[in-house]
């Protein structure tokens, strides 16, 4: 490094690499200046200048610099690993890895370079490379325990978990009797349960388990050596000393669940399904009331027998179970309960215990056969979860009257009102539900929780710019707005893309969207970092779990959201491609000269109102980028804030493939996937891969109303196709006609048969029927009246519960407004839309896009809450003062 230079240059030099290890730029680029001057083709010089220069953000002139030392120096290793550098810190890691390899020819015992290749080679799940690189450390430096852990873990993640056992076998072998010292007694410990759990991979559960033992001394994680033994203990069948050691853990930690769930397998009392036999639910009644006795605050203890527990016994457990909470006044109860509305009677059961609650609290002002009175707040806390109870019925106008009559009974509790708005949002006013939700903000300005549900509400409404100045109340000072993204705060982009795709600003929305798909890259990029600390450190079982879980980082669902969202956009994109320059001047010249001249003052209108909000955007950046030190902080600036230059894209179908691939490989088993990679490959047009989402389709759901669609859109197509002309047409002629036989849905019937047979099997569900009646006018549109007779005749049957305030009816209100946005948009007949509307407003009054009776958009109620407090972080909403959002109100109040 720097041999061909002087002495004087060749301590320079060495300054240069002391100073860019340590920061010191400038003084790195003096340095590197003062042996230009001398040596100016000097090409390690001008490599390290290179590379401090990007370290400057000055990257055109550092991968000039390093690509020119290069080229003078071509057989220098620390060209080489300079270059490499320069495409890590790009994260362009295959490059990188290309580099190092290269230097690693000139010199190939170089232990940094050998270094910095493994870490890449981790991050790129390069396997087989990363197990050789680190037999080559290991062979340079057997003295150092990060390289024999560094082979092991490789060999580990090669799916080679015998071999990594040796490795630390062998590594054992060379410490001495007495080690570790006190200061490396934890690193050891995490070191020896790392390899009892390789013991356990490989199956040897005898040999895991002695070595565990052996070393209990040395092991100082307590929690995690037990329950590590009590894992062995079950897998080898011992299980009375496996449940003494979950009683063990119990004591400990008496509200973990997993504990209660070992201790029930080791007693033989555990069903994944939850479905019992009446002589275990029996035993494990008696089990739990035991538990119970033993550890008296555990609210597991009391809160698992609910889901085995039937009829009277499930009654009086829960009777249990929820007075306390209520008299405590827990606002999370009903989400603790709501599990159990799926398990069938146990909602009624719940119905009719909870209303005897109200009705006792009510009149005597205590519990059922209680002569103790309970606090006011008792009663108060019973309406909010009888309103809660109703609201997940879907019995929304009982809910509703619920829920006022505790707002009633205590007007300051926020719980209240964000439960209301919960309320008016599934029952479809989402505009009420919005100011609702500011309104329990505006009682409470510092809690970032309800103004981040508050911000939701709205976006849910469609009132995004509200929304983002409700959210930004909470960032730091400076560019707010990109605070939220540097946050990576998901949920809200999420939700602002959704918007604004129901809005049909596609630009917008694809920015949001395809923003979350940053994420989750840098998401990947920041492991980078952890494979040299976790080594180092020796949090190896953490490390191998960290990096499994990266491997199936893109199956969250916040990831499929979003991939789904962009996927839709491009469709949309596709389906309605914006208007270029030249097409809209030819549109202009079609227009009479008043009407040019009206459409010109509009788009100036909108210009000067675009040009104002980016100076008032601008001028509050600017105010407010200043700094205590009173320095700016520059920050850059979004060349495209509005998503215009996403929507100029050649092939939108491309652009979709490429987050398709991602949800096939990680998302397979849900139908969303396949409904778009149908949709994308219908449009190609790809027949054989959008026959191949069919199959899925039907594989995974062959009854649902979308999987039909598809199935019958696809052969509708095909019956529609011109006869095959080239090989390949007639190939993929070939493969349809061997593959329909296997299809029972359509083999040896028309298509209109098999769209008969469907709706015979599926008659009593709306969605299923309109499905058939959608598909009976694709392929006869002259039945278009039939088709939306079908619908019409669908029936909302109503179902009575055990002593409901009301009726149930199946028909959820997402479903009816589909249904009706088909009749005006697909089957284009807007009386039948209109007598749809007007029908289904009866089951859902409360829903504004049905104009229900008892809406926001029919009598304005809900729509003036607000809230002004500027100096506590206002968001400059328009409109009056509501009642409760008033803070001064609470003064002269009375409970």
């Amino acid at each position: 490094m720097g041999a061909s230079l002087p002495p004087k240059e060749a301590n320079l030099f060495k300054l240069i690499v002391k100073s860019y290890e340590t920061k010191q730029y400038k003084k790195g680029l003096k340095a590197a200046d003062a042996i230009l001057k001398k040596f100016p083709e000097h090409g390690e010089t001008l490599s390290m200048k290179g590379l401090t220069l990007n370290c400057m953000d000055r990257k055109p002139e550092a991968y000039e610099l390093v690509r020119l030392g290069l080229k003078n120096d071509l057989k220098s290793h620390v060209c080489w690993h300079v270059y490499g550098l320069l495409y890590r810190s790009d994260r362009e890691y295959r490059e990188a890895i290309k580099c190092y390899r290269n230097a690693l020819r000139i010199d190939p015992d170089n232990i940094e370079i050998l270094r910095d290749l493994s870490l890449l080679q981790a991050q790129m799940r390069d396997l087989a490379g990363f197990v050789e690189t680190r037999q080559r450390l290991l062979s340079l430096k057997p003295n150092h325990r990060m390289n024999w852990i560094g082979f092991a873990v490789s060999h580990h993640l090669n799916l080679n978990a015998s071999k990594a056992i040796d490795i630390l076998e062998a590594y054992e072998g060379t410490l001495e009797d007495d080690y570790p010292p006190d200061n490396e007694r934890g690193e050891h410990s995490e070191m020896l349960l790392y390899k009892v759990s390789l013991l356990e991979d490989c199956g040897s559960l005898e040999r895991a388990h002695e070595e565990l033992q052996r070393k209990e001394i040395k092991i100082v994680d307590r929690l995690s050596y037990k329950e590590q033994e009590v894992s062995l203990l079950v897998k080898l069948n011992r299980l009375e000393e496996a449940a003494k050691l979950y009683r063990m853990l119990l004591s400990m930690n008496p509200d973990n669940y997993k504990y209660y769930e070992g201790l029930q397998k080791c007693l033989g009392l555990y069903s994944e399904k939850g479905q019992y036999s009446v002589n275990e639910i029996e035993q494990l009644d008696a089990l739990y009331k035991s538990l119970q006795q033993e550890y008296k605050w555990s609210s597991a203890a009391k809160r698992i027998p609910l889901d085995f527990l039937q009829g009277e016994k499930f009654r009086e457990a829960a009777d249990n179970y929820i007075r306390p909470l209520l008299t405590k006044g827990v606002p999370s109860l009903f989400s603790d309960l709501s599990p159990l509305y799926d398990q069938p009677g146990k909602a009624d059961i719940l119905e009719k215990l909870i209303l005897d609650l109200e009705d006792s609290i009510s009149k005597t002002g205590g519990y059922p056969g209680k002569t103790e009175k309970e606090p006011p707040c008792t009663f108060m806390w019973t309406l909010f979860l009888v309103a809660q109870h109703y609201d997940r019925r879907s019995q929304f106008s009982t809910a509703l009257e619920k829920i006022d009559e505790a707002i009633n009974h205590t007007p300051t509790v926020i719980d209240l009102y964000s439960a209301k708005s919960r309320i008016l949002k599934h029952a479809g006013d989402l505009k009420a539900a919005a100011a609702l939700a500011d309104e329990a903000r505006c009682m409470d300005l510092a809690d970032r929780y309800i103004n981040s549900e508050c911000v939701k509400r709205m976006l849910q409404a469609d009132q995004v710019t509200l929304a983002e100045k409700t959210a930004v109340l909470f960032t730091k000072d400076g560019d707010q707005h990109n605070n939220l993204y540097d946050m990576q705060c998901m949920w809200y982009e999420l939700a602002s893309g959704e918007s604004y795709f129901r809005q049909g600003d596609l630009g917008r929305s694809l920015k949001k969207f395809l923003a979350v798909e940053k994420h989750y890259a840098d998401i990947t990029e920041d492991q980078f970092d952890f494979h040299s600390y976790c080594l180092r450190k020796m949090t190896l079982r953490t490390y191998v779990e960290m990096l499994k879980f990266q491997d199936r980082l893109h199956s969250q669902s916040y990831f499929q959201k979003a991939a789904a969202g962009a996927i839709r956009c491009y469709i949309k994109l596709f389906d309605a491609p914006s208007k270029s320059a030249t097409e809209e001047d030819e549109e202009m010249s079609k227009l009479l000269p008043s009407q040019k001249k009206k459409l010109r003052q509009k788009q100036r209108k909108a210009e000067a109102r675009a040009k104002k909000e980016a100076e008032s955007k601008s001028e509050e950046t600017t105010t407010s980028n200043v700094s205590k030190s009173g320095k700016k902080q520059v920050k850059a600036v979004d060349p495209d804030p509005n998503g215009e230059k996403l929507l100029q894209v050649e092939d939108p179908m491309m652009e979709a493939t490429k987050y398709l691939k991602l949800l096939q490989k990680n998302s397979a088993d849900t139908l969303e996937t396949h409904l778009l990679s149908f949709e994308v490959n219908m449009r190609k047009p790809k027949i054989l891969l959008a026959f191949q989402a069919v199959k899925n389709l039907l594989r995974l759901d062959a009854e649902n109303p979308d999987s039909h669609r598809c199935l019958i859109r696809f052969f509708s197509k095909v019956s529609s196709m011109p006869a095959p002309v080239s090989d390949a047409e007639r190939l993929v002629c070939n493969v349809l006609e061997a593959e329909r036989p296997s299809i029972s849905q359509v083999h040896e019937k028309s298509l209109m048969d098999a769209n008969m047979s469907f709706l015979k099997k599926h008659e009593a569900s709306l969605m299923h029927r309109t499905a058939v009646a959608e598909m009976l006018h694709l392929l006869e549109p002259n039945k278009k009246s039939e088709a939306v007779k079908l619908i019409e005749e669908s029936s909302n049957d109503m179902i009575s519960t055990n002593g409901a305030l009301g009726r149930i009816g199946q028909w959820k209100l997402k479903d009816c407004i589909a249904v009706h946005k088909l009749l005006e948009n697909v089957l284009h007949d807007n009386d039948a839309a209109s007598r749809w509307k007007t029908r289904c407003a009866e089951y859902f009054p409360h829903s504004v896009y049905l104009e229900g009776s008892q809406s926001s958009a029919v009598s304005n109620a809900y729509l003036n809450t607000s809230c002004e407090n500027s100096e506590n972080g206002s968001a400059n909403h328009t409109g009056s003062v509501s009642i409760n959002g008033n803070l001064e109100t609470f003064k002269d109040l009375k409970i």
